[in-house]
C-alpha cells in the first residue's frame, strides 16, 4: 500500500499512554504502576447528522474539534485515574467516580467540550483587552490587529513552555512524541518496532498543536474584515468569528498536509512543526512500546482480527 493511499489515523497523548483513533474505533494503551499495559477501548460512533456535517468543508472542521474534545476527555480520563494505581487498587477508581459529583452530572464529554470553549474564549479575549490598552500606541485597526495577534502568540508560546517544565507534562508531551514516530514510521511503510518508531520525526503536518497555532495566524487576517472599535463591537465580532476561525484553521491544517510532499509548499506547514518543537519530546524506548501496543490494537480492531490472547480491561 503506497503512502497515500493509507488511511489517515489520528491520535492523543493521555497520561502515561497515547490514545489513537480509526474510522471503527478508539484505542488507548497506558502503562500502569507495576509496568503493565492495560487497554481501553471504545467503538467510533457517529450519528448520520455528524457525518454529513463533516462532509462540508469548513463546518467539518468544529464538529471534528469537538468531536476530539469529547472522546478525549473519556480517554484522558481513563489514564488519569488508573496511571498512579496497582490494579490492586482498582476499587478506588469506582470510589472516587462516586465522590466526583461533577462529572455525574455534566457527563466527561461535555465537559470536555466546555473545557475546550472556556480556554478557547479565555485565548481569544484576553489578548484583545491587552491589545487595546496599546491604543494609544498602536491605534490603527492594522497595527491593533498585529498586535492582538502577537500577544495571543505570547500567551500561546509561554504557556506551552511553562506546563512543559513540569514532570507530568514533559512525560505526555514525550508520549506525544511517540504518538507521531509511530504514525510516521507506519505512513513510511514500515515495521512497528522500537528501533524503526526511534528513528522517525516527532513532528507531524496532522498534529493538533499545528491547527492551534494555525488560529492564531488565520485570525489576524480574518480580523482584518471586521472595525477594532469601537471596544464592545471588537469583542461581540471576536466572539462570533471563533467557529469561522475554527473552521478556516482546519482547512489550512488539511491544505498543509496535503501538500507537504511537494518541495516548494511543504513550507506551508512549517510553522506547525516548528510549535511542535515544544510540545513533543524525545520519548524513551518503553514509552514507544507503549504508543506501538495501541497503534497495533488499532489496528487489529479496524481490521476485525482476534487477539493473540484474551485481556479483560
Amino acid at each position: 500500500m503506497s503512502k497515500s493511499a493509507k488511511p489517515a489515523y489520528g491520535g492523543q497523548a493521555v497520561v502515561e499512554g497515547v490514545m489513537f483513533g480509526g474510522k471503527k474505533h478508539y484505542v488507548t494503551a497506558i502503562r500502569r504502576k507495576n509496568r503493565e499495559l492495560e487497554y481501553f477501548r471504545l467503538p467510533r460512533e457517529e450519528k448520520e447528522s455528524l457525518r454529513k456535517l463533516k462532509k462540508i468543508p469548513f463546518l467539518r472542521g468544529i464538529v471534528a474539534i469537538l468531536e476530539a474534545s469529547a472522546n478525549g476527555t473519556k480517554h484522558l480520563n481513563f489514564s488519569s485515574e488508573r496511571y498512579e494505581l496497582d490494579p490492586s487498587e482498582d476499587y478506588k477508581i469506582e470510589e472516587s467516580r462516586k465522590e466526583s459529583k461533577m462529572s455525574m452530572y455534566f457527563g466527561l464529554a461535555l465537559m470536555g467540550i466546555l473545557t475546550f470553549l472556556f480556554g478557547k474564549f479565555v485565548f481569544t479575549l484576553v489578548p484583545l483587552f491587552l491589545a487595546e490598552l496599546t491604543r494609544p500606541i498602536f491605534s490603527t485597526d492594522f497595527s491593533q490587529i498585529l498586535v492582538e495577534g502577537a500577544f495571543k502568540l505570547i500567551f500561546l508560546l509561554a504557556y506551552i513552555y511553562f506546563i512543559s517544565m513540569t514532570p507530568m507534562i514533559k512525560r505526555v508531551f514525550q508520549y506525544h512524541g511517540a504518538e507521531h514516530k509511530v504514525i510516521n514510521c507506519y505512513e513510511n511503510g514500515l515495521p512497528l518496532t522500537v528501533e524503526n518508531v526511534q528513528q522517525q520525526s516527532r513532528l507531524h503536518y496532522r498534529c493538533g498543536s499545528s491547527f492551534i497555532l494555525f488560529t492564531v495566524i488565520v485570525g489576524v487576517f480574518v480580523y482584518m474584515l471586521v472595525p477594532t472599535d469601537p471596544l464592545w463591537v471588537r469583542v461581540l465580532n471576536r466572539i462570533a468569528l471563533i467557529p469561522v476561525v475554527l473552521g478556516i484553521a482546519f482547512e489550512v491544517l488539511q491544505a498543509t498536509n496535503s501538500l507537504r510532499g511537494i518541495p516548494v509548499l511543504r513550507w506551508l506547514g512549517y510553522p506547525g512543526l516548528w510549535l511542535q518543537l515544544l510540545t513533543t519530546k524525545d520519548p524513551a524506548d518503553d514509552q514507544v512500546e507503549v504508543a506501538i501496543a495501541s497503534f497495533s490494537e488499532l489496528l487489529r480492531l479496524e481490521e476485525g482480527t482476534k487477539p493473540e490472547k484474551e485481556e479483560i480491561v
